[in-house]
């Protein structure tokens, strides 16, 4: 029927009392959360005593499967984790990009840190740009050197902020972490908890001066009782978690993953802002059974089994949806996974000799299903 006509016919229909609807139009679907990975750039090698001391942990040849893809064999309980190049870096990358993953949250040690190597090298990457990042900060480091020394810091990270990369959250606000904040005041650190708290309100005026938005920031610890208080007396934004275990003997990924879920809503309530946490496993083995100089103790029976690809895919998927079906209090939407290069301890996603990419193949299945289908 020529248009005239179909006219006519549309106009005789509304005369005689008729309704006549039209499909609504398609809404492009919500945008998800973001899912970010923490990096933890101890894999050097001799670059620093840090290096040397995880390749030991990982000697051993039932840890071998740990190993990640740049990793090499070198003898029966030997190897060698060195990734600390722009080849590695550039590689990282990509796997990242592929899965889907949105960023990763740098483990922040000092500029002239050797455990600074994995910052510098993908800010000097020609491919930042396909994964974001945001700072981790660390108590312990944070707190160093007082308020005499935080200028400097403040310094550093008003340059990075300012990076094209950066990921920010709430139209323009610098995501940043704090992991181990009880570390902030003591000797050699901040004096008081006041003193901290007018550290990080230079922060946010620091940040506001120079034209951005202020910077969110989430609490990172065990408690979510006592991690509110903490936020509340830094005025912190937020609450999160670095990792999570419940101190099980050899259960399986399944129960880590259900007591990390359980976290989310004990972190939210009573109407706090949350980062939901997820975890690709906790095993610190390797560091019980040579033990590091920045862990104290540990129990060789106390882990969890590995999480099967698509076992660890669904955990992230879930984090995913607890962010969408709490918009008030996950406000940020956003998901931190622990975490991509934590070998020896237990969570990563980061390619490994053994598994390839399976864990990040089936990652994306969650994070770009579309694109994991063609």
């Amino acid at each position: 029927m020529k248009r005239r006509g179909m006219l006519k016919v549309f106009g005789a229909l509304v005369m005689a009392g008729w309704t006549v609807s039209f499909p609504a139009a398609a809404q492009p679907p919500a945008a998800r959360p973001t899912v970010g990975a923490i990096r933890w750039d101890a894999w050097h090698g001799p670059a620093s005593n840090v290096g040397l001391t995880v390749e030991k942990t990982l000697a051993p040849a039932r840890w071998h499967y740990r190993l990640p893809f740049f990793g090499k064999v070198t003898g029966e309980n030997a190897v060698e984790a060195r990734g600390d190049t722009q080849e590695i870096m550039d590689r990282e990358i990509e796997y990242a990009h592929a899965a889907g993953l949105d960023y990763w949250a740098f483990v922040i040690y000092p500029e002239d840190n050797a455990l600074s190597g994995g910052l510098r090298l993908y800010l000097s990457s020609a491919h930042k740009d396909k994964v974001r990042f945001c700072l981790n900060l660390q108590g312990g480091w944070e707190g160093g050197g007082g308020a005499a020394a935080w200028q400097g810091k403040v310094r550093r990270y008003l340059a990075l902020f300012r990076e094209k990369s950066y990921l920010t959250v709430l139209d323009g606000r610098p995501l940043v972490y704090l992991y181990s904040v009880d570390d902030l005041v003591g000797p050699g650190r901040f004096e008081t908890w006041e003193e901290a708290r007018a550290a990080f309100d230079r922060l946010r005026a620091a940040t506001l001066e120079t034209g951005l938005k202020t910077p969110y920031i989430v609490a990172q610890g065990w408690s979510p009782d006592a991690l509110a208080k903490q936020a509340e007396t830094l005025g912190l934004d937020a609450l999160g978690a670095y990792a999570s275990s419940a101190g099980a003997k050899a259960a399986p990924y399944a129960d880590l993953a259900a007591h990390t879920e359980r976290w989310w809503d004990a972190f939210a309530a009573p109407g706090r802002d949350t980062v939901p946490l997820a975890t690709a496993g906790w095993d610190m083995r390797p560091r019980v059974e040579t033990p590091v100089p920045w862990v104290k103790g540990g129990d060789i029976e106390q882990y969890y089994g590995a999480p099967a690809p698509k076992e660890l895919a669904a955990h992230v998927g879930k984090a995913l949806q607890w962010c969408r079906d709490h918009p008030d209090t996950a406000r940020a939407q956003t998901v931190l996974v622990y975490a991509w290069n934590e070998f020896d301890e237990g969570g990563w996603l980061c390619p490994t000799l053994k598994e390839g990419t399976a864990r990040l193949d089936a990652l994306k299945e969650v994070l770009r299903p579309d694109a994991a289908h063609r």
